[in-house]
């Protein structure tokens, strides 16, 4: 379950990525003048922590991205070159946001979803003092079917270009940026490798996510 306060944000999470998108090598060229949010998930953080979210944006009918992100209370040590920046939440005061493709907590969460086949956290938000299920705006999706998850180990190297390679101690995965419906990168997909997909509002058919396989 991840519980969704009904905060002002300050820059917005759409503010934000539109001052960092520019300095992405695999958006660069995009434009980010009407950045928008199509949907977004999540997934929960065991320690209750780290806010696990996945955003979708796009600029007018341009093509949509993904942008795995993580909110924390603090730094997260070594982490600079991925901090997309900070903001104010009016519930739970600033809140350093990277992207979570280089985040061991976010990558954790997308592993277990991959290897166990799970779905996206439940999203409540509390609302007069009682909380209330938000509808979910897309549905993502595991294509495993294990009762635990390999532990990721440590960050050896994260990609910059789309697809985002990342490459743990026991695990390497793959995170599709550019969502155009394709089958995902060549090798990805085969016997030993499972994914994650999702599917949201005008887009009726799963489309490949991210891609995990054991090292």
């Amino acid at each position: 379950m991840a519980l969704v306060h009904g905060a002002e944000l300050r820059p917005t999470k759409i503010e934000l990525l539109a001052a960092w998108l520019p300095s992405r090598k695999w958006y660069q060229g995009e434009d980010v003048t009407d950045l928008t949010r199509v949907a977004a998930f999540r997934f929960d953080d065991p320690a209750g922590a780290v806010g696990i979210e996945t955003l979708l944006v796009r600029s007018g009918d341009r093509p949509i991205f993904q942008v795995p992100l993580s909110y924390r209370g603090a730094p997260l040590d070594g982490a600079d070159e991925w901090l997309i920046g900070t903001l104010e939440h009016s519930v739970l005061g600033r809140r350093w946001v990277y992207d979570g493709s280089a985040d061991p907590v976010h990558l954790a969460a997308l592993t277990t979803a991959i290897f166990t086949g799970s779905v996206q956290a439940d999203e409540f938000i509390e609302i007069d003092g009682t909380l209330q299920q938000r509808p979910p705006s897309m549905t993502v999706a595991g294509s495993g079917d294990a009762d635990t998850a390999p532990t990721i180990g440590a960050l050896q190297r994260v990609g910059v270009d789309d697809p985002t390679v990342v490459v743990t101690d026991s695990v390497e995965l793959v995170i599709v940026r550019r969502l155009d419906g394709g089958s995902g990168p060549a090798g990805a997909s085969g016997p030993a490798g499972a994914r994650l997909t999702g599917i949201w509002a005008g887009q009726p058919t799963a489309v490949p996510l991210a891609y995990a396989t054991l090292r």
